[in-house]
């Protein structure tokens, strides 16, 4: 290879593997929208999608219409529902990609209606309630005005109905709030209903929920960090096997030898303690790693845990390999994944960044090239 040897590893059997042992806690007959937003959670949304269209994917969420064209353009012909919202502006992608909104106001709905007739067609729309994740949504109050007025729209078709939960990872008041809000979501079905309104999905059940909330499965769910073999949280761990799908690997470019009170990257913020080999590899925070790993991170090399020594830059980073034999340019160094028989899982890299598996994988720049084994 003659690029930076700094890749993302995505490991397709894996992805495959969390997809079915999500398809093996729902019934049959409930659908599996694969989240594939911020670029599939880091992991290349295209090349994802194509893996989950194969594996069985009824629908894929993205947040945004462009995320919804890119899936198009690679030939994914399965739903795509836009869940972020739109703004009046995007209908255009839409309309032209076959993509469907998630729509939760009537300046949204009336606009998309005076375009789709215009075009001479029909548009699916999802929408959606908020039931306490204090986002985007209907409350539940806006719910029969709503749907009043959106009678008048003969270009739009409700197909869904969705929700969001805010805390279905977390146990006792959280669990207590996520039942809450599964009775706000179905009051609110139950309204639409008794309108003269038959949506054909109802969604809400996110990773956690599709594990722990049998009733917040309704006939379609949404599972997004656990196909890429990350827990909502750890105490998800003892609950479903998961395999993670990537890891971070590069190699070493240098290591030399440098005396004891030596300065090691910006601000000084490490010093060494005696006679010490420090190896650089070659990334950094450009490329997503933390710098908030400085002092804290560590990286596997031969085997062995490295410690990050000093402020990770923007392009390379520092490791103290002083107790590491023969550590020498070009050996492998794993920053998330396995090595030796030891392993830097992403809930690791996340819980020493003060932050969640989430940010880091949708952190993993684009400058990373995703290898797909």
């Amino acid at each position: 290879m003659n690029k930076r040897p700094t890749i993302a590893y995505i490991d397709t059997e894996a992805l495959k593997f969390n997809f079915s042992q999500l398809k093996s806690l729902i019934p049959a007959s409930t659908g599996i929208m694969s989240v594939v937003k911020a670029n599939a959670y880091g992991h290349g949304d295209a090349e994802t999608a194509k893996i989950l269209d194969v594996a069985g994917a009824d629908f894929f969420g993205v947040a945004l219409p462009e995320e919804g064209v890119k899936l198009r353009d690679a030939g994914i012909k399965k739903p795509i529902v836009v869940l972020g919202g739109i703004f009046a502006v995007q209908a255009k992608p839409l309309f032209d990609f076959d993509l469907t909104p998630v729509i939760f106001d009537l300046n949204t709905a009336s606009a998309l209606n005076e375009y789709a007739s215009k075009r001479g067609e029909v548009k699916n729309v999802h929408v959606k309630i908020d039931t306490g994740m204090g986002r985007i949504g209907l409350q539940p109050d806006e719910v029969t005005v709503f749907f009043n007025e959106f009678a008048a729209f003969k270009h739009l078709n409700l197909e869904g109905v969705l929700s969001h939960f805010s805390s279905a990872d977390q146990e006792g008041a959280g669990r207590e709030f996520s039942e809450k809000q599964i009775i706000a979501f179905n009051k609110a079905v139950k309204e639409i209903r008794a309108l003269g309104y038959g949506p054909r999905y109802l969604h809400m059940a996110n990773s956690a929920a599709i594990v722990e909330l049998e009733n917040a499965r309704f006939n379609l769910v949404r599972p997004g960090i656990a196909l890429y073999g990350a827990y909502p949280s750890t105490r998800f761990e003892s609950k479903l096997a998961l395999k993670p799908v990537m890891q971070i690997k590069t190699r070493v470019l240098c290591a030399k030898s440098v005396p004891k009170g030596f300065a090691i990257s910006y601000g000084r913020r490490f010093i060494t303690k005696k006679s010490s080999i420090i190896a650089t590899l070659p990334i950094g925070y450009g490329d997503g790693l933390p710098r908030a790993l400085s002092n804290k991170g560590e990286a596997l090399i031969n085997g062995k845990r490295a410690p990050i020594a000093g402020t990770i830059c923007m392009d390379l980073t520092m490791c103290d390999v002083t107790g590491i034999p023969g550590v020498r340019a070009g050996d492998e160094a794993v920053i998330i994944g396995s090595q030796g028989g030891n392993s830097i899982t992403v809930e690791e890299v996340a819980e020493k960044s003060g932050t969640i598996s989430y940010e880091v994988l949708c952190g993993i720049s684009r400058r990373v090239p995703r290898i797909y084994e």
